[in-house]
């Protein structure tokens, strides 16, 4: 956010942005509350609330069963279109092809949600500044989640319409994308080093796309068709 980042830039001091986060959340559930209905607002808290914890999941794909037992898609979906509407997260709609164009093999039951930034996620699940740069191992199985968070949110902000693609449970590529000269291209996310990806494999031997992008704490290169980017760099990412 403009805000955390001028705060940054000014006191060099990540306790006074940690501040302006935490009033940045507390702002978007005031706004809850004063442009929605009682019940809806509820909902939409509900929904809110339950986003960490399905990016918490192995599997990111969203379930409502997260946000209580029993409960159902037609009693959340006018929540998750507000939120969206609001702009406060990203709904990522998996893919069942990987061919041009993406949208008409879109399987809009099938999704993920991630927040619209990655340091209000931190906020939100209180994760300090300095667990982030310094990863201890026990941060290691979120550590995935708030990449693909980061990267879905670079993507947007570069006008990106990403989707996920998945092959009926059998390999899933993170994020995929068209450009606007009618390629489409796939794009994995890593969080380390570690690049190994059968799924990124099963996607090219089934699409043959021109090239794939694989985000990653790498550095930049290209080889075999694979344009490697630096975490850092993923605004690089143009369609």
């Amino acid at each position: 956010m403009p805000r955390a980042v001028q705060e940054c830039a000014d006191r060099r001091d990540y306790d006074f942005v940690a501040a302006v986060q935490r009033t940045l959340n507390n702002s978007y559930i005031a706004d809850m509350a004063k442009y929605a209905t009682p019940r809806e607002t509820t909902r939409i808290m509900a929904v809110w609330d339950c986003v960490p914890a399905q990016l918490a999941k192995e599997n990111h794909k969203f379930q409502y069963r997260i946000i209580k037992s029993g409960a159902r898609a037609n009693e959340y979906e006018v929540a998750l279109g507000w939120l969206k509407a609001a702009g406060m997260i990203h709904k990522c709609i998996c893919v069942s092809q990987g061919n041009y164009p993406l949208a008409a093999y879109a399987a809009n039951e099938a999704f993920k949600v991630y927040m619209v930034d990655t340091g209000l996620l931190c906020s939100k699940l209180d994760i300090a500044a300095h667990v982030v740069i310094g990863t201890p191992p026990g941060f290691d199985g979120f550590k995935g989640a708030l990449a693909e968070n980061y990267i879905m949110q670079a993507l947007a902000a570069n006008g990106i319409n990403a989707y996920y693609w998945n092959s009926n449970g059998k390999a899933e590529v993170d994020f995929v994308f068209q450009t606007h000269d009618g390629h489409v291209v796939p794009l994995e996310a890593k969080s380390a080093e570690n690049v190994r990806s059968k799924s990124l494999r099963s996607f090219r031997d089934l699409y043959n796309p021109e090239f794939v992008y694989r985000v990653s704490a790498g550095n930049f290169g290209y080889e075999n068709g694979i344009k490697s980017v630096p975490l850092y760099a993923v605004f690089c990412v143009r369609p």
